[in-house]
């Protein structure tokens, strides 16, 4: 897509366009993911993305990673729009209901199919103010750090032609959207995207399939800059691929790609890549398929792999992978010739039950009925320099397969069925989202004296089981001290000590320095108000009548074998 539209208006078309009932929502179109490196901006209608349009005299992120650091040569963005594509069939007629096409150029050239239904909430697991902000969203119902929750719709019952957008023929369904977002250091790089898919209509949905699709365009602004007339930015410097390298797990990646040809002299040396992580069909019966295409609608060096036009198209593509090619025109089967490049990561069937009993090769979406399908978007710097390559990509592999990891959770051999030996809570149903965590905050008293302050915790960290690993890897504590000056409302907090297991465990985790330093003596605990309490820190020199603030945490000893440093 190329919008040469300047600031705010690609927006208030779209808002022009879309007539929005009293039920409805506007478009929300500011919400970004910003507690991770990787900053996308979320819609209530099925975008992805902002087109990178100035909004509110503001360049908010459309897909950047790395978004929170001081490195200009990190801060890249990867795509101006992404959306999501839902195919079927209804009694034997193809439809497909896109978010966003390409080559669209005003809202009255169609592919904006889908109608917002409710507003984005926000909520975060995150309870401290000191991560991210995300405090004043905090929900025990949150899956990650911060979740964006929405419904859209590609159908409005309120008008007869869907509000004049041409060529459309809705499915009839509802779409629930989850996004997940993490700030931990190891998987701070890719969204998860949860699509819920309810059919709404008094009609079977057979075959059901849904995709991303993405304008993709790798670049980083402060060396060519997209807001700039003759500031360098090009559409036609990118390449595509489709990653199907092998995880730990036997399973293939199946990510689609893109890549600055050339890295623009190491300001864009950064992969995009987006990926189907599971849905409610299990392997190996819902598949991965992938396809591309020039924005132009063909690239004449590259016959087969063309533009989709119309429903019968799109969903053709959905339900099948580009054929690769062969000779010195490609790369792994895909073209080696730079050009603004459109990628197409879909997956399917999808649906509620067998289309036929006991036969799962086809699925049916009932009416009432819904099913779900994740997909993750998952950036990644090169892991080296050189041309294209799955070392180039290790990256990438690491940061992708965390993502797997968090969806799959208990279901360790993906078949969508708790096996013996994967239900970890004994709680009968296999819990996904689940990442790798630090050991719990201890629990901790405090005893104020003449001048010194006294910090007693208990040990209850060092028996923590880490849900991944289940592995008890707590390595040790950190005691930190904050002091508020008169008239300032700034709290600063500093590192007053540091203890690890004597484990012999490289320094780079700690000091090896033991516990006998801080351990109460040969009664090994001490009691406080009834509870009981193992190792202290002494504080001393305090000035009597300040303000004071401690805190005590507990760190692992992380796992370098997966790239996991420690984590606290």
């Amino acid at each position: 897509m190329r919008i040469s539209i300047p600031n705010f208006s690609l927006w208030v078309l779209m808002l022009g366009f879309f007539s929005f009932s009293k039920a409805q929502d506007s478009p929300n179109i500011f919400n970004y993911t910003s507690v991770g490196q990787l900053g996308m901006t979320v819609t209530n209608f099925g975008i992805l993305g902002n087109g990178w349009n100035i909004i509110n005299d503001q360049k908010l992120p459309s897909c950047q990673y790395k978004q929170h650091t001081t490195i200009d040569r990190d801060q890249v963005e990867h795509f101006s729009y992404a959306g999501l594509w839902i195919g079927g069939k209804v009694n034997g007629e193809k439809r497909v209901s896109t978010a966003i096409v390409d080559g669209v150029f005003k809202p009255e050239d169609g592919g904006f199919e889908y109608f917002a239904e409710s507003s984005i909430e926000i909520r975060s697991s995150i309870s401290s103010t000191s991560q991210d902000s995300m405090a004043v969203f905090y929900s025990t119902l949150a899956v990650s750090h911060q979740d964006f929750i929405t419904d859209f719709k590609d159908y409005d019952e309120t008008s007869n032609d869907y509000n004049g957008i041409p060529n459309h023929n809705p499915l009839g369904i509802d779409v629930h959207l989850e996004s997940y977002a993490w700030n931990f250091s190891y998987a701070d790089a890719f969204v998860l995207l949860k699509y819920t898919i309810t059919n709404s209509s008094p009609d079977d949905i057979n075959d059901l399939y849904a995709g991303l699709w993405a304008d993709a365009s790798v670049a980083n602004f402060n060396y060519t800059d997209y807001y700039t007339p003759g500031g360098g930015f090009s559409w036609y410097d990118n390449l595509n691929g489709f990653d199907t390298t092998v995880d730990e797990s036997g399973f293939t990646r199946d990510i689609a790609y893109q890549h600055d040809a050339d890295g623009d002299e190491g300001w864009a040396e950064s992969y995009i890549g987006f990926t189907y992580i599971g849905s409610t069909v299990p392997r190996p019966y819902s598949q991965a398929h992938y396809n591309q295409w020039s924005w132009k609608g063909s690239n004449t060096n590259y016959p087969g792999f063309t533009m989709p036009v119309d429903d019968d198209s799109r969903y053709a593509k959905l339900m099948t992978s580009v054929p690769t090619g062969s000779g010195e025109d490609y790369t792994d089967g895909y073209p080696n010739e730079t050009d603004s490049w459109m990628l197409l990561l879909s997956a399917g069937p999808l649906g509620s039950e067998p289309e036929t009993p006991g036969d799962s090769t086809s699925w049916v979406l009932k009416p009432d009925s819904s099913c779900t399908i994740v997909f993750a978007v998952v950036a990644a710097h090169w892991a080296e320099g050189g041309s294209d390559s799955p070392g180039r990509r290790a990256n990438l592999h690491v940061n992708k397969d965390w993502a797997q990891k968090a969806y799959d959770g208990e279901d360790k051999n993906r078949n969508n069925m708790l096996d013996e030996g994967e239900d970890l809570n004994n709680n009968g149903e296999i819990d996904r989202y689940i990442l790798p965590q630090p050991p719990p905050i201890p629990s901790i008293a405090v005893d104020v004296g003449d001048q010194e302050v006294t910090v007693y915790w208990q040990d209850n960290a060092e028996y923590f089981i880490d849900p991944i690993s289940q592995e008890q890897d707590f390595e040790g504590y950190r005691i930190y001290g904050a002091r508020k000056t008169s008239g300032s409302e700034d709290i600063e907090f500093s590192l007053l000590g540091e203890f690890d297991k004597a484990d012999g465990i490289s320094t780079e985790i700690g000091y090896n320095t033991g516990f006998e330093a801080i351990r109460i003596g040969e009664q090994d605990s001490i009691s406080i108000d009834g509870n009981y309490y193992h190792y202290k820190f002494v504080n001393e020199g305090v000035k009597n009548g300040w303000l004071n603030y401690y805190a005590v945490t507990a760190f692992d000893r992380g796992d370098p074998a997966a790239n996991l440093g420690s984590l606290e």
